[in-house]
């Protein structure tokens, strides 16, 4: 089984000053042996030698430690047995290597010879005294392990999302931020919202009541999210993501097109699942909280195989809950099992699926805009929501069923240490039918709302991905260049069918009474009816090049095409291709600071818009600039990134003044501004992040006379957002296994209409709180948790629009309470 490893840690807060101290000096960081247990100085008079050996079991590690250093290990049988060990990757002395590799096994070793030692059971941290040990100095850098299930670091130095190259986030000319396993377990995540936030410059919406994921980034919503850097396209309410099974999530800032094809400009949000592991680990998580929430989830993994040629993962989760809404429920069922096959030492197979069926109601939180009247230029006279109470639903029991399938095989080959080719297949078959009483029109009473009943009857939404990669590292002269070339081919097939009625039905808002949904009219067919097939279509190319004095340049460009075909009228809809350049600069002049600045353009999404021409509009199109830079401390456990970008999207869909009944693609919108991201380990137990955004948006071009707003804000996004969120592991030994934990979340008020009517939601604070604690009882860990969310219950409207026909005001969740039981081993 997995045993719980222990980071690298400092008595009495220490760690700080003598990372200061050990960096003046060279790099050299001071350790404890306590970690190990050995009190005698490394010896120094042993070669340096080069160690790559990843966490695996320990018996394993240890013979490759033995070959890499050709030293002799004695243990007694089955010492090691059941026990993991620590990634070694760097030049290190021999003892200095065993000492890392024995790190939190609960292992030390006692030296028999010069070149040969002996395991034996680590002495109890009672009867050690810090003060008289002598130090080891080990240099290299600190590895970090995404894959192991007690990972609590809260900064992670590497990512592949963002140049799909395994690259240090310190050399990347790129904004990308990464939220780890240990941030989603503290929040116990289970929506992307609710981790996303602890990102500068990222705020969520309720698309869809909430039946969606709708990311904004930048200013820009973004319907589709990536998984594993393949895309995941919503087109309404398709249920949100489950996080039972992932690992982490990643959002890299700006255009992305380059690498990743039709992509909104604000950026994009991946999201990384867990991947099978050599060694058996096990967890059940029982969660409950308010409003009737019940959530059961299973993790387990290991190899299925003696030789661990063959490793398997299970995820599951079961999920059933009210709401502080009226007459809404959702019943979650997810599960997802991955199986790995190490083929050879150089190849690899992983083939993964996942099924999730949901029964949700929909529930768009309509809440009807009242208005005295309007003025002689248009504007509203007193404008102002409905005061209806926040739990009081408009709608009926709208039934929202989905059954979403996925198969994922990935192949990896290494030719050697130097080129990598890898080939990946997708595909997604998702279906869904729903009911909906939509609200519309308020009536002159200013209390009778006017709704009308739309159904889906069939739709589903089918996509097939498929990307082959090949990345290789190489010299020429003195620059080193690590060289990427792939192809990507994206088929999305939508087909819906939906009936209105045409029956018309009404409710009090102040006096509600639910009476069901009247009778479907057959007879008249929906709007929303369509059948499209959509290929893109995609080939680029990747150059990272160091270059002395730690100069970094990335430069690469992509060809696009794209062609969608409208099956129900026979038709080729939308062609188009284009070439997306990106380039990055980043000087790294200490090894804790790196500056950098890019220029991206972008291939946005197809306008469905005709011309006067009966052709289709061009793909929007955007550029970003964006300058920066970034700071890593104490081993990359602390980072930062401060970011200022200008981001400008072009070709926006706007009426043809002259052929109203048309469009042309003239509108232009900007956001830019400025971003700070602030994560990680600030003293032993004490982790933070803390981010800031400043937003400003503007519409620059708009020829719409009926909605003017140019040189207006975009609708629902805040000038200022900020959010701080803390832990704090208790170290000392009384108090061992107890974290407490707060947050806090700052949003300014956001423009509510479309156009440049003066109306906004107000701003909001919300505060958050964490308690745990974890006993280890043999090899099991047990985890008692609560956290409190909107803990002075704060009453404010998350997301939403005002129009006068359609108002939407999302609440804010009201304070609740999730309680949850983890047991590990």
């Amino acid at each position: 089984m997995i045993e719980k490893s222990n980071e690298i840690r400092h008595s009495q807060g220490s760690r700080g000053l003598s990372a200061a101290i050990a960096l003046t000096l060279g790099g050299l960081l001071t350790l404890s042996p306590f970690q190990s247990g050995h009190t005698e100085p490394a010896s120094q008079t042993d070669a340096v030698r080069h160690f790559q050996i990843p966490a695996q079991a320990l018996e394993d590690a240890l013979n490759a430690f033995i070959e890499a250093s050709d030293w002799q290990v004695g243990f007694p049988a089955g010492l090691a047995k059941n026990a993991r060990s620590n990634v070694v990757n760097g030049d290190y002395l021999p003892q200095q290597a065993l000492e890392i590799l024995l790190r939190g096994t609960g292992l030390s070793y006692r030296l028999t010879g010069r070149n040969s030692v002996t395991l034996q059971t680590a002495p109890s941290s009672r009867s050690t005294d810090l003060t008289t040990m002598s130090a080891v100095m080990v240099s290299g850098k600190r590895q970090y392990d995404a894959t192991d299930p007690f990972n609590k670091d809260y900064s992670v130095p590497n990512t592949s999302f963002a140049t799909k190259t395994d690259t240090p986030i310190m050399e990347t000319p790129l904004n990308v931020q990464v939220i780890p396993k240990a941030v989603l377990d503290d929040n116990q995540a289970i929506k992307i919202d609710q981790a996303v936030k602890y990102v500068s410059g990222v705020t969520t919406g309720q698309a869809a009541g909430g039946l969606t994921d709708q990311v904004t980034i930048r200013g820009f919503y973004n319907y589709n999210l990536f998984r594993n850097g393949f895309r995941i396209d919503a087109s309404g309410p398709e249920g949100t993501r489950n996080m039972a099974n992932v690992q982490s999530l990643e959002v890299l800032k700006g255009p992305a097109a380059m690498l990743y094809g039709r992509v909104e400009p604000g950026g994009m949000l991946n999201i990384v699942t867990k991947k099978p592991l050599d060694t058996a680990y096990y967890a059940f998580q029982q969660q409950f909280g308010s409003f009737d929430l019940f959530r059961s989830s299973l993790d387990a993994t290991g190899p299925v195989t003696d030789n661990k040629d063959l490793l398997y993962r299970m995820n599951l989760a079961f999920e059933k809950s009210g709401s502080f809404r009226e007459n809404v429920d959702y019943d979650k069922l997810f599960v997802a099992p991955v199986l790995q096959w190490n083929i050879s030492p150089a190849t690899t197979a992983l083939l993964e699926l996942e099924y999730r069926k949901e029964n949700n109601v929909y529930d768009l939180h309509a809440r009807p805009l009242i208005i005295d009247g309007t003025r002689a230029d248009g504007s509203w006279i007193n404008p102002r929501l409905a005061d209806i109470p926040r739990e009081r639903n408009l709608m009926e029991d709208n039934r929202n069923h989905v059954e979403d399938k996925l198969i994922g095989l990935n192949l990896t080959h290494k030719f050697n240490d130097d080129w990598v080719l890898t080939e990946q297949l997708n595909i997604q078959l998702l279906d869904r039918d729903r009911v909906v009483m939509l609200p519309g029109t308020l009536q002159a009473d200013q209390r009778t709302l006017n709704r009308r009943l739309l159904t889906s009857d069939f739709f589903t939404n089918d996509s097939y991905f498929t990307t082959t990669n090949l990345t290789g590292h190489f010299d020429t002269g003195f620059l080193k260049h690590t060289l990427l070339i792939g192809g990507d081919y994206y088929l999305q097939d939508i087909n819906s069918v939906g009936y209105s009625s045409t029956a018309a039905s009404t409710i009090d808002i102040y006096n509600p009474v639910h009476t069901g949904n009247p009778p479907i009219d057959p007879t008249t067919r929906a709007s929303q009816s369509f059948h499209t097939q959509t290929d893109f279509y995609g080939i680029y190319l990747q150059d990272q090049i160091k270059l002395p004095y730690n100069v970094h340049v990335m430069g690469g460009f992509r060809y696009q095409n794209v062609e969608q075909y409208d099956v129900l009228a026979g038709t080729v809809g939308q062609k188009a291709d284009a070439v997306t350049p990106q380039v990055g600069v980043l000087w790294q002049p200490i090894n804790w600071l790196s500056l950098y600045g890019n220029y991206v353009e972008n291939f946005g999404v197809t306008n469905g818009n005709l011309t006067s021409d009966k052709s289709f509009l061009p793909p929007e199109t955007a550029e970003q600039w964006e300058v920066g830079f970034k700071t890593a401390f104490f081993e990359d456990r602390l980072t930062s990134t401060v970011a200022y970008y200008q981001l400008t999207k072009r070709n926006i869909a706007t009426t043809d003044l002259l052929n109203p009944s048309f469009a042309v693609a003239t509108g232009e919108a900007q956001s830019r501004g400025v971003e700070v991201d602030v994560k990680g380990e600030i003293l032993p137990g004490w982790n933070a992040i803390a981010t800031y955004a400043y937003t400003e948006t503007e519409v620059l071009k708009e020829n719409n006379p009926n909605n003017i707003r140019v040189g207006g804000g975009f609708r629902g996004i805040p000038k200022h957002t900020s959010t701080l969120w803390t832990t704090y592991d208790f170290q000392q030994e009384s108090l061992r296994g107890f974290k407490v934990g707060a947050g806090l979340e700052l949003v300014s008020d956001k423009k509510a209409t479309f156009d440049n009517h003066d109306f906004s939601f107000a701003g909001y604070g919300v505060i958050d709180l964490l308690a745990a604690y974890t006993r280890t009882v043999a090899k099991t860990n047990v985890t008692l948790q609560l956290n409190v969310t909107n803990l002075l219950d704060k009453e404010y409207v998350h997301d939403g629009f005002a129009m006068p026909f359609q108002t939407r005001a999302t609440w804010g969740t009201p304070r609740s309470f999730m309680g949850s039981v983890k047991v590990e081993f």
